[in-house]
């Protein structure tokens, strides 16, 4: 019998085997997939986009609600020490101008297969295609059902997008605990665009600032077949979903009161669409929007230039997000993620309820809450040695 079950092979699982074999205590890590990793490895084929190199409050602050009880955790193990883990892992990384870092070779490939031969080196074992079933640790494996009964447990199944990934969420049926039900996060929203909207699909729109609620970010998106995507529409995807209206500002750079001044200039003989791209460079794309979402224009187009409402249908469905919200709530929990109703079982990752926007946020919060969990069952299981 294993001292310790990680259930789950993502980041926040392998970061709880690494710390709990560090300290001496045999683990067996289950994965319902063929191999591990399958999330962490999809988002490093654009790049992995390990953290964000900023000053520590603003960073704890894209926690929303959740800031205060990740605090700790993130404190413990931040965007510093994200950095000094994986090149501790031999990954030389980079932080890009807007703070992201990266590892050089920007694949995640290299730094799991070196992690996965330390966790080797420490004793994991890593059973792949064990699926969890629920009761105390019952699992379809291709030896047929097997039962295990660890000293300790620590959960790490996931959300619920990409199930093909091994996200699918499943297990909120079966868990002894409340589990507040999931919801997008970090996805795109639908449009049901104009025939005119059909050249500029793909575009990234560029130079705006995004508005919805009390979300403000100065970011680019993607205007694609199916609506809206990429990382301001992302940034600003908590208070969209929340029913929040959507506005853009096409040129933050240019006040209201200049942007009045320049469109009072004569335009001649000028379609107002050469008019608008000479007077205030306004891209095609951006008088596309402009049209789209605010045609018949009136005569006074500034205040819409700075606050351009878009209307959409909602957000793409849950299993096309790069991440969900919900999951198990703080309040069920020990400080040290302990489930309350379950003493010794332990839970981190995207389990948990918070999110976070893209931008390194997301990646260094499964690792924080994954290295939290496995510290608090390795206390567990010395505060119980014996017993």
């Amino acid at each position: 019998m294993s001292d310790a079950l990680i259930i789950g092979a993502g980041p926040a699982g392998l970061m709880a085997a690494e710390v709990l074999s560090a300290l001496g205590h045999s683990v067996v890590v289950a994965e319902a997939k063929p191999s591990v990793a399958r999330k962490f490895l999809m988002a490093g084929k654009s790049g992995l986009n390990l953290t964000k190199n900023e000053p520590f409050e603003p960073f704890l602050s894209q926690y929303g609600t959740a800031g205060p009880m990740l605090r700790p955790m993130l404190e413990a193990f931040g965007p510093q020490e994200a950095i000094a883990w994986a090149q501790d892992l031999g990954q030389d990384v980079f932080t890009g101008s807007s703070g992201r870092v990266f590892p050089k070779v920007m694949k995640a490939s290299p730094l799991l297969r070196v992690w996965l031969q330390r966790l080797s080196a420490q004793g994991v074992e890593i059973q792949t295609r064990w699926r969890w079933t629920g009761g105390a640790f019952d699992f379809e494996t291709p030896e047929g059902r097997q039962n295990l009964a660890p000293k300790v447990c620590v959960l790490a199944c996931g959300g619920a997008s990409w199930a093909r990934l091994g996200s699918d969420g499943a297990w909120a049926d079966w868990l002894d605990a409340p589990v507040v039900p999931f919801q997008p996060a970090n996805m795109g929203f639908v449009v049901d665009w104009s025939p005119h909207m059909t050249r500029h699909f793909g575009t990234p729109i560029k130079n705006v600032t995004l508005n919805a609620g009390d979300q403000t970010v100065r970011a680019e998106f993607v205007v694609s077949e199916r609506g809206l995507e990429g990382g301001g529409i992302y940034a600003v995807s908590r208070a969209m979903r929340e029913g929040h209206g959507l506005k853009l500002d096409l040129l933050p750079d240019v006040p209201l009161e200049e942007l009045r001044r320049r469109l009072a200039r004569p335009r001649g003989k000028m379609s107002r669409a050469n008019f608008l791209r000479k007077t205030l460079k306004l891209s095609p794309q951006k008088q596309a929007l402009l049209m789209e979402f605010a045609a018949p224009l009136p005569e006074d187009i500034a205040p819409l230039l700075k606050a351009l409402p878009v209307t959409h249908l909602g957000p793409r469905p849950m299993d096309e997000a790069i991440s969900t919200a919900g999951g198990i709530p703080f309040a069920a929990m020990t400080p040290g993620l302990m489930l309350r109703g379950q003493p010794g079982v332990f839970a981190a990752g995207e389990m948990l309820d918070w999110e976070a926007p893209t931008g390194g946020y997301l990646l260094t919060g499964c690792l924080a809450t994954g290295r939290w969990a496995g510290q608090h069952a390795a206390q567990w299981l010395s505060d119980h040695r014996g017993s």
